[in-house]
């Protein structure tokens, strides 16, 4: 049994540290990454489920009003994400990654459970909304701490030689939590009336949610500590804000190399399921296969873009993404707003995903390898969690003001400048994988 993360952080331990083998690598990354998967399916479940719910939690009226209602309580759940960056973050940082990433899946469990549990407005009038916004801020409360510890986490674990493939394991999580949020969709589609998802259906995967989150726990409890924060001596006067304001360089990067391709991702990936049902007229099935279908290849992509980096660099990943994006974002949503197939939304929604791989894939282990050990889950964590907030967590309601002020091309003008500002931060970054912080603590 290993007793490390019982150790202060410190402290040394009385032994030499060993050198972890490659299966005890892979199944501590394993562990958390399963952890991962759990928080972000709990996230995501709510944009894949909120066609269904949001007659229950709001009063009558039309279908695009809903939607604005429940997609601006998808937003106040992003304010609470760099709170839960900052707090998780000096947590990590002070007690260690395993700690933070437990405590992280607590909190999601019980906003899951909160969700499923309310009543309706019918039932409990202006509290329904009020329950919502409730559990919708623990759940970002949970995602923001999780999001820095687990990329430091996963940074950390893996080898110098591999830590892009390795690192890029976050996002096939991710995305895999969103793509299983989506098939808990496709399977009560296909066993339940329509009147009955609307009804009572749409409790069933925070039900899921919650459950799954007891198992990731427990899972997350014979998680390894990682070696780099056990050979961490922090001063316990020191101040962790104070430390991470010395790298004003390394928080802008942050800001500027996330800002355009958070908005990208949740451009394709949570808007699209509505884009497609309230833009280009299909219905809630089709929209929801192509959803999967485009995020199962998605998070397949993840892993070769991540190796590849770790051969090429990572630079040069992240300025294809950034050069693609802001050339081809207004051609890839103005053809999709005409299409009138399947295979035609699924190819153009594709292409968009792959050019936003060269930002999912590698983002995490960019933003770890930038900041020393003491700061490093603190340093992802809270600036990512800020411009997340501002940009990732406004998406959807930013693109459904634009489409209700009848304006809505101007939304892809806006993820289009939003990309081309971060690739001015990629084009004047170092490249990490040779400047890497993780190695030289």
């Amino acid at each position: 049994m290993d007793n490390s993360s019982t150790l202060p952080a410190g402290s040394a331990s009385a032994t030499p540290l060993k050198v972890k083998s490659t299966s005890s690598r892979i199944k501590s990354i394993f562990s958390g990454s399963v952890g991962n998967m759990v928080e972000w399916y709990d996230w995501y479940v709510y944009a894949a489920f909120s066609l269904y719910f949001a007659k229950a939690f709001f009063p009558k009226g039309d279908t695009t009003a809903q939607l604005l209602n429940t997609a601006a309580i998808f937003a106040v759940g992003f304010l609470m994400r760099p709170i839960g960056g900052w707090l998780m973050g000096l947590y990590a940082d002070r007690k260690g990654r395993k700690a933070a990433l437990m405590a992280s899946v607590l909190l999601m469990c019980f906003g899951s459970l909160v969700i499923a549990l309310s009543p309706g407005y019918e039932t409990i009038g202006v509290w329904a909304p009020v329950l919502l916004v409730f559990a919708r801020l623990l759940q970002g409360l949970s995602v923001g701490g999780e999001y820095g510890t687990s990329a430091t986490y996963l940074s950390e674990m893996a080898t110098k030689e591999r830590r892009g493939f390795f690192s890029s394991f976050q996002y096939v999580t991710l995305i895999s939590g969103q793509l299983i949020a989506l098939g808990v969709l496709i399977v009560l589609q296909q066993t339940l009336t329509e009147e009955q998802l609307y009804s009572w259906g749409w409790r069933i995967p925070f039900v899921i949610g919650a459950l799954c989150a007891v198992v990731a726990l427990y899972l997350r409890r014979g998680m390894e500590e990682t070696e780099s924060f056990k050979k961490t001596k922090v001063k316990p006067k020191e101040s962790a804000m104070r430390t991470l304001l010395r790298h004003p360089k390394e928080l802008m990067t942050v800001v500027g190399l996330t800002m355009g391709g958070t908005l990208a991702f949740y451009t394709y990936t949570t808007y699209m399921q509505k884009y497609l049902v309230n833009t280009v007229g299909m219905s809630i099935s089709d929209s929801t296969t192509i959803s999967a279908a485009t995020l199962f290849l998605f998070m397949c992509i993840q892993p070769l873009v991540g190796g590849l980096s770790d051969k090429i660099g990572r630079r040069p990943i992240l300025i294809a993404f950034g050069v693609l994006g802001t050339l081809f974002t207004v051609p890839i949503l103005t053809t999709l707003h005409t299409v009138t197939t399947w295979w035609g939304a699924f190819f153009l929604i594709m292409a968009a995903l792959i050019i936003v791989s060269g930002y999912t894939s590698i983002n995490a282990v960019v933003k770890a390898e930038l900041f020393p050990t003491e700061i490093r889950a603190l340093g992802v964590g809270l600036p990512y969690a800020l411009t997340v907030s501002i940009f990732g967590g406004t998406a959807e309601y930013i693109a459904l003001w634009f489409k209700s002020a009848g304006m809505e091309t101007g939304y892809y003008w806006y993820v289009t400048a939003c990309i081309a500002c971060s690739l001015l931060v990629y084009a004047t970054m170092k490249d990490t994988r040779t400047h890497s912080r993780i190695e030289t603590d």
